[in-house]
């Protein structure tokens, strides 16, 4: 088990579910409404997991990757920070329309559109520093840690945005 393929299966687990709601009718709410959940409290809980579990020790042993922010570690990282922290709002603002009407799929689609980006340069910075980087043996430790985190919360977390260059001072 390694923690870069748990993030990539979970990725590749929102990609699914966005794609789910663009394939249901607006008019049908009660299902939106219920992938909805399951999305937005997956997307929640994944942030927070690599929050604890990943980039602390991405700072530990990363060097910055392909293009990763001013080609650092720390900027990297905090560019991942940034980007929970927008991804965050972006699903707060989904709340704000009705279920099913053109207002609430914008939303979604902009929280898609925010997700997507983190997601692609997560996978060519963070996840890439993170296998040249780190031992098997620590990212097998850490997927078991998030693996566990994830189930554990899986009907969700408390969303609460962080200071991208404290959350760098405090793990860097």
């Amino acid at each position: 088990m390694d923690i870069t393929q748990l993030i990539l299966d979970d990725h590749a687990e929102q990609r699914r579910l966005f794609s789910i709601i663009e394939q249901i009718d607006p008019k049908d709410t009660e299902a939106l409404s219920a992938v909805w959940g399951r999305l937005s409290a997956f997307l929640d809980v994944h942030a927070e997991a690599e929050e604890r579990f990943f980039y602390p020790d991405l700072m530990k042993k990363g060097d910055g990757a392909n293009d990763a922010e001013d080609g650092t570690v720390e900027g990297e990282t905090e560019d991942a920070i940034e980007d929970h922290n927008k991804l965050r709002d972006a699903v707060k603002a989904v709340a704000k329309h009705k279920v099913g009407t053109k207002a609430w799929f914008e939303a979604v689609g902009e929280a898609n559109v925010v997700n997507s980006k983190h997601m692609g340069e997560e996978e060519r910075q963070g996840l890439t520093d993170f296998r040249l980087n780190a031992s098997v043996a620590t990212r097998h430790d850490l997927a078991v840690k998030f693996a566990t985190f994830e189930a554990t919360n899986i009907t969700g977390v408390k969303p609460v945005n962080k200071d991208p260059e404290a959350y760098v001072e405090k793990h860097g």
